[in-house]
């Protein structure tokens, strides 16, 4: 795999969301969550990293923080975030993401979700790997809170197989485990 990784996008969702007790919610965006992970697609050649939230408040939020950082005081303090910020963009859905690629690209990505439980499409690292050096658009979705709403990925045209641990815990947070996904997925092989 080459060094750009263009068509290869990720999305962080925000809604819609479970919370722990099995609700559908719109989870709080972390503004270190928008930090770390613009720095990892930055790292790993990811072509945008989008931020998924329809609260409009959360979304100013995001816009500020990313403002002071490509723009502000912050883009001259720290030039290596203004330029991980760079590919970062805010989004109200999912499908504003898709639209966004599909404009920018003039192609539909094909979707792939990680998810902390296997489902009976579920895939391994290998061949969504080998499926990642194909042509066209991809979008990896991360979900927030606990998990995406299971519609999504039974849509889904890829469910990545879960990142299994040591010792049967599995709950890392989402930005350490878009750093493993991402590593595992378009890493130069040793």
């Amino acid at each position: 795999m080459t060094a750009t990784t263009s068509n290869i996008h990720i999305a962080l969702v925000h809604f819609p969301v479970y919370n722990k007790i099995g609700d559908i919610v719109t989870s709080s965006v972390t503004t270190l969550d928008v930090h770390d992970i613009s720095r990892i697609a930055r790292t790993y050649g990811i072509g945008t990293f989008y931020v998924v939230t329809p609260l409009e408040t959360q979304q100013v939020l995001v816009e500020r923080m990313m403002k002071h950082w490509r723009e502000g005081y912050g883009a001259t303090y720290n030039p290596t975030r203004k330029e991980a910020m760079l590919s970062t963009r805010v989004k109200n859905v999912l499908a504003d993401v898709v639209a966004d690629i599909t404009e920018r690209s003039g192609q539909t990505p094909k979707i792939i979700i990680p998810d902390a439980k296997s489902f009976p499409q579920s895939r391994d690292y290998p061949t969504i790997r080998e499926e990642l050096q194909k042509e066209g658009q991809y979008l990896i979705v991360f979900g927030t809170g606990w998990g995406l709403e299971h519609g999504m990925v039974r849509r889904a045209d890829f469910v990545l197989a879960p990142i299994d641990g040591l010792n049967g815990y599995n709950h890392l947070p989402v930005r350490a485990a878009i750093a493993i996904i991402l590593d595992r997925l378009l890493a130069r092989q040793a």
